[in-house]
């Protein structure tokens, strides 16, 4: 799992300056950047996002109503991809055909192993909430299968975050063509 790094450091941004809280994104879209994982998530049509929330207010915030969507630049709503599509998608279960004509159960090959469900299961965006004056980090995955780029005019959407006293802050609207233009570091 990568550290974070100075939250103003993420081009692609969102910073509620009175509600004390900002969410980043660093996706890993690229193969140096995807070269940390050991399953080929980019190749199996899902993009890594690396999610920064940090809380700079003196109230922890909760995060367990929280809704996350990637918005394509042709407005498709791509929800955050769970364990189980993950799993599946990179067991690639192929079945054998059958010797004989009748229905019997077909053998699948596949699956993934430990290594990989353990990378899946630490890497996973897991908070459910950010103390004060701290961040909380973690990849959430999204099927960008069958879309050749899919960062560009693409938007990423976070609601759902709850102050301390149980109300909702304003959403994050975070546009990745920030991430796109921004100079390399």
């Amino acid at each position: 799992m990568p550290a974070a790094q100075a939250i103003r450091s993420y081009p692609a941004r969102d910073e509620h300056t009175n509600e004390f809280v900002t969410v980043a994104l660093d996706p890993y879209d690229m193969a140096d950047k995807a070269a940390i994982f050991t399953a080929p998530y980019n190749q199996n049509g899902f993009l890594p996002i690396f999610v920064v929330i940090r809380n700079d207010g003196d109230q922890p915030v909760t995060l367990e109503n929280m809704k996350v969507e990637f918005i394509t630049v042709d407005r498709t709503k791509i929800a955050r991809a769970t364990q189980e599509d993950i799993y599946r998608r990179l067991a690639r279960p192929e079945s054998t055909p059958s010797a004989t004509p009748l229905p019997w159960p077909k053998k699948v090959k596949g699956g993934i192993s430990e290594k990989t469900r353990d990378e899946i299961d630490r890497a996973q965006f897991a908070a459910k909430a950010v103390e004060p004056h701290s961040t909380q980090v973690g990849f959430m995955f999204f099927d960008v299968s069958g879309i050749s780029t899919p960062l560009a005019g693409a938007t990423f959407y976070l609601s759902g975050v709850n102050d301390a006293k149980g109300n909702e802050l304003m959403y994050f609207e975070i546009p990745l063509e920030k991430y796109l233009s921004a100079p390399t570091r």
